[in-house]
């Protein structure tokens, strides 16, 4: 039987604000991105989150971004130093990783946010200042990445271990990297559509791009954005979808 992880991105309130259902997310997914405080998330936000993942036995990781609140960590920054933003991702992962040992929760992996992981995806120096903040932060981490980009091959060059990440509610370039936010139809709302897309790419091991031809791929987990409108409905008939297909859920940090 085949094997899939579902990660959801989370932790993404901030003080008295609060973006997606956490709580009826956990009980669907298998692992948790939790943002780190930079784009969204703070300290509470961040302890509470691992503490409701710990109790469903859900995997977490750190989700770090660039310094962008206002922008939720989807704007474009350039300009920052190698050095500089190597150590502001070393925060947050460190951050993260501090609450999760208290709580007896250990961190498993780290996945980019946003702007930062598309920009890693196609610029090499960006991905390798990535790869070296999560291996200066803790080496055994799992890097979660996309296929076909330069956050790939950083961290494969850098003998990280690898997850293999697709998007269920995300379209593809026929480079294999996502469509931008700005494209009609990037994003997918539809729970239907959904699941046609994810079966694709976890059954058939293909990525359908617009476009172009699909692209083969191995995934090890699937992504679907906590922020997401019907976020939660998509992903609970995306699990029904797949264990009819005899696909069973389970963290990838555990297989």
């Amino acid at each position: 039987m085949r094997t899939i992880d579902l990660n959801c991105d989370m932790g993404e309130g901030f003080g008295a604000w609060s973006i997606g259902d956490d709580a009826a997310m956990l009980d669907i997914a298998t692992t948790a991105n939790i943002a780190c405080g930079f784009h969204a998330g703070d300290p509470v936000v961040m302890r509470r989150t691992i503490g409701l993942a710990r109790e469903r036995g859900v995997a977490i990781g750190a989700h770090p971004s660039f310094a962008d609140l206002p922008g939720f960590g989807r704007r474009r920054i350039t300009g920052e130093r190698p050095e500089d933003l190597e150590t502001q991702i070393i925060y947050q992962i460190l951050s993260l990783g501090a609450l999760a040992r208290l709580d007896g929760h250990p961190l498993t992996h780290v996945k980019l946010h946003g702007a930062l992981s598309n920009m890693a995806a196609e610029d090499a120096a960006l991905a390798e200042t990535c790869v070296r903040a999560v291996r200066a932060a803790d080496p055994g981490l799992i890097f979660v990445a996309l296929p076909y980009s330069e956050s790939w091959t950083a961290a494969e060059r850098a003998g990280l271990t690898l997850a293999c990440e697709v998007f269920a509610d995300r379209t593809y370039a026929p480079d294999g990297r996502l469509m931008p936010r700005s494209a009609p139809g990037s994003v997918i709302h539809d729970a239907a559509q959904s699941c046609e897309h994810v079966l694709e790419m976890v059954v058939n091991r293909r990525i359908p791009t617009v476009g172009g031809a699909p692209l083969e791929v191995e995934p090890d987990t699937i992504c679907v954005h906590g922020d997401t409108p019907g976020a939660v409905t998509m992903a609970r008939l995306l699990r029904r979808a797949l264990e009819a297909e005899g696909v069973s859920l389970a963290p990838f940090a555990r297989r």
